[in-house]
């Protein structure tokens, strides 16, 4: 008894799927379809068997129950060179899947939904769209499994040319796993958070973006996964590299910090200045004033829409990427005129739950740093009262500093950053650096605000402070000397607020 072929179509993204279906009915496919699938092909004239009509079994449970059924499985998973397999699906008058179109229910769409219920998140885990594809893709021999429907056109191309062979079905089984694979790792991952329990696994399951040119280094290789560019819309320039991608997501996360007009520059993955102003433009002038010159080269980052004011700011000096919530019409072709710009369009915030790092073995995980001091609890441990404008420029320090490489010391007066002493190995060689910068850049420092990333172990930094005129500090607090700390402080009439959070970023 002949075996007739047929293929199975069933997707919750119907993109490309009339344009297939039509391919695979013109090449003597019987097209088995279910639900809307079915409904939205007929609609395009197509003939379409209902799996249930094929089956003889009904979808119920809401449609819960649908394809898993022997009829299906059978049809897909039996050995094609296997001459009792085949006897036995032609007893049973199965037909022969050769070719299955699935896509599953949109979990991660429903989970990225702040009103997302629990409910919401059940019914939409697929159970035989999973099955479908893991057993097309266990089966690769014989069935070719198209998850994707990027992969809908190579199909057709191939099939059409005889060159859908084995490496070809490969790759797709292998996409088809992944696919099945990053579904569940969503589920666990975002059913875990509903039902507050721990996670004893780490799934990272992640699709390549692309290629990147390379990685810190010409030498090494490198790569994007995931889904950064659902943050940022690339508008203007060349793909980013991997030292880009990092100093962007260090920029946004500074500027996020803040709901009044900020503007930030990084360098090398450190701030080399930021600042609040009246309007963005006012902050951007703020924020370069403290090192143009390593601004040269540097990514600026704001939280406002860029105006042509600042545009043609921005011009003056080389800026690698430039971005921004939005931008005021005409901006666009202004910042177009330099040809080895990058300008990004910040899609949305993004608050990440943990960060990774990689180590002999596994990885380090951690919860971002998002500690945030109350003020109301704040200790001034030397007593020496300060104005509401030194309160400001303290809580912007603290802000800043968080971002800043340890050992990490800020200076900051009205609002804006005026020296910064980073990633040094000695917090005394940081608070130099960062008086140096600043007046290096002609900023007088006396009655500077500055702020530390973790105590001070020794009176030494605060003496630094107080002869280069910094009149109020804030830090952690918690070293065994904060006695001697305090104490010195008090005698060179410094106002000292502890937090009680250490900000360390190695």
């Amino acid at each position: 008894m002949e075996t007739k072929k047929a293929a199975l179509l069933s997707v919750s993204d119907k993109t490309g799927i009339t344009e297939i279906a039509k391919y695979l009915a013109d090449n003597s496919y019987t097209l088995l379809a279910t639900g809307k699938t079915a409904q939205l092909l007929r609609e395009k004239g197509l003939e379409i068997t209902e799996v249930a009509d094929y089956t003889g079994s009904a979808e119920f449970l809401g449609g819960r129950v649908k394809t898993l059924h022997p009829s299906v499985f059978g049809g897909i998973l039996y050995k094609r060179a296997d001459e009792n397999d085949r006897k036995q699906i032609a007893e049973r008058s199965i037909y022969s899947i050769d070719v299955m179109c699935v896509n599953l229910y949109p979990f991660q769409n429903v989970a990225e939904k702040a009103d997302a219920t629990e409910e919401d998140l059940i019914e939409n885990i697929d159970i035989g769209g999973v099955s479908l594809l893991r057993a097309a893709a266990k089966n690769h021999k014989d069935v070719v499994i198209l998850s994707d429907p990027s992969d809908y056109p190579a199909f057709m191309e191939k099939d059409k040319e005889g060159t859908a062979d084995l490496k070809f079905r490969r790759e797709l089984a292998v996409k088809a796993f992944n696919t099945t694979a990053q579904y569940d790792s969503l589920i666990t991952e975002r059913l875990s958070r509903e039902f507050n329990l721990g996670n004893n696994y780490l799934n990272l399951n992640l699709k390549k973006e692309s290629d990147l040119r390379y990685g810190e280094n010409p030498h090494q290789k490198a790569a994007l996964y995931g889904d950064f560019y659902k943050y940022f819309e690339k508008i203007i320039g060349k793909e980013l590299s991997y030292n880009n991608i990092l100093d962007i997501v260090a920029a946004t996360e500074i500027t996020a910090e803040f709901d009044k007009p900020a503007a930030v520059i990084i360098k090398h993955n450190n701030p080399s200045g930021a600042a609040l102003g009246a309007d963005i433009s006012l902050a951007y002038d703020k924020a370069l004033k403290c090192d143009p010159v390593s601004a040269f080269g540097g990514i600026v980052c704001f939280n406002r829409s860029i105006t042509a004011e600042l545009a043609h700011k921005l011009n003056d000096i080389f800026l690698e990427v430039v971005i921004a919530p939005g931008f005021d019409e005409g901006v666009i072709e202004i910042l177009s005129s330099k040809k080895q710009r990058r300008v990004l369009r910040q899609a949305r915030n993004y608050e990440g739950a943990f960060t990774l790092r990689s180590i002999p073995g596994g990885v380090l995980v951690q919860d971002k740093d998002s500690g945030a001091p109350d003020p109301d609890n704040l200790r001034n441990a030397t007593g020496i009262d300060y104005d509401t404008l030194t309160h400001k420029d303290l809580m912007f320090a603290w802000k800043i500093v968080k971002h800043v490489k340890s050992n990490a010391i800020v200076l900051v007066k009205d609002n804006a950053t005026i020296g910064i002493g980073a990633g040094q190995v000695s917090r005394i060689d940081s608070v130099k650096i960062a008086i140096n910068k600043a007046r290096g850049f002609g900023f007088d420092v006396a009655g500077a605000c500055s702020a530390s990333d973790a105590f001070f172990p020794f009176p030494d930094n605060i003496e630094e402070l107080a002869a280069a005129g910094v009149t109020a500090v804030i830090q952690p607090g918690g070293s065994v000397n904060d006695e001697a700390v305090i104490r010195r402080a008090k005698e060179l009439g410094i106002s000292m607020v502890f937090t009680g959070i250490r900000h360390f970023k190695h």
